[in-house]
């Protein structure tokens, strides 16, 4: 992709996002979340078209309204467009993104929960807040690893944070019977259609010290990229359930997700000759696999 077009394809972003950000924040600020969360799928959707982002998904995700804690590995800041545009859902983040130029304020559109990770109380305060957002029937993404990797390894889950899965069932918050913990793995397995190869890997993930500015060059100039998120089996969380062993156990269904992903990408495979595509009728929602 040239200069120039990217250059057009970041004005019509842009162009987007003052056009809808007024009713967006109208949206939030009188009580109209459900608005506010489908102008933010339309406006993740709009950037992944105009860039030739492909998102993929198989397994069963929540059901529409469903209230579940999310479980996922992070490889980029693309995580966060390609799950915004499946359905309305929330994330939490480190409060430093917060005050990021035009990504913080993305951040609380998307009414993001940011933990002080400096702090010690921090964790109790998040899972109250997570927990009454789940009591309420929200989708609450929380990358476990507590940082981007390669998209190679996954680092070990952490634990604290789905205590807030516990306070969604207690009286304060509703007295939820259960809480859908769910895994998901994320993955980018294809670039111009073919395997990613291991040099290809900074062009998509965003780890370690890597600067901004040249990765998102590299990430606009190399071509269309495949993303494939794939829902592992859900794990119920009750007053009862160990929150370290469902860790674990959403661990080791996110590891196996991210084996099916790059097994799926190392082979490759005839496109479809009429995918469904964002904007043209794919249920998302449904078990399988649909092209968004």
């Amino acid at each position: 992709m040239t200069r120039v077009g990217i250059g057009l394809r970041l004005f019509v972003q842009a162009l987007a996002f003052l056009i809808v950000i007024g009713p967006h924040w109208l949206s939030l600020r009188f009580g109209r979340g459900w608005v506010a969360a489908r102008i933010a799928m339309l406006f993740h959707r709009l950037f992944l078209r105009l860039f030739s982002v492909r998102v993929t998904q198989s397994g069963t995700p929540p059901q529409p309204g469903e209230p579940a804690l999310v479980l996922s590995n992070h490889v980029s800041w693309l995580d966060i467009v390609a799950l915004g545009s499946l359905r309305p859902l929330s994330f939490v983040a480190k409060s430093e993104i917060a005050g990021w130029p035009l990504i913080g304020l993305l951040a609380k559109l998307q009414r993001t929960v940011f933990i002080e990770r400096s702090k010690r109380t921090a964790t109790a305060r998040v899972n109250a807040t997570v927990g009454q957002r789940l009591a309420d029937g929200d989708l609450i993404v929380l990358f476990a690893e507590g940082t981007t990797g390669d998209g190679l390894r996954l680092l070990p889950f952490r634990s604290s944070l789905v205590g807030a899965a516990r306070t969604a069932l207690t009286a304060e918050t509703g007295g939820l019977a259960r809480i859908r913990l769910q895994p998901l793995a994320l993955g980018y397995p294809r670039r111009n259609g073919l395997p990613v190869t291991r040099a290809e890997r900074p062009e998509i993930a965003w780890y370690g010290d890597m600067e901004l500015p040249p990765h998102l060059a590299l990430f606009a100039s190399r071509g269309p990229i495949d993303v494939h998120v794939n829902w592992g089996a859900p794990i119920a969380f009750e007053a009862a359930t160990d929150r370290k062993v469902a860790t674990l156990q959403a661990e080791a269904a996110v590891r196996q997700g991210l084996r099916q992903i790059h097994l799926s990408g190392a082979t490759p495979r005839p496109m479809p000759a009429a995918p469904e595509t964002i904007g043209e009728g794919a249920d998302v929602s449904a078990p399988g696999i649909a092209a968004v």
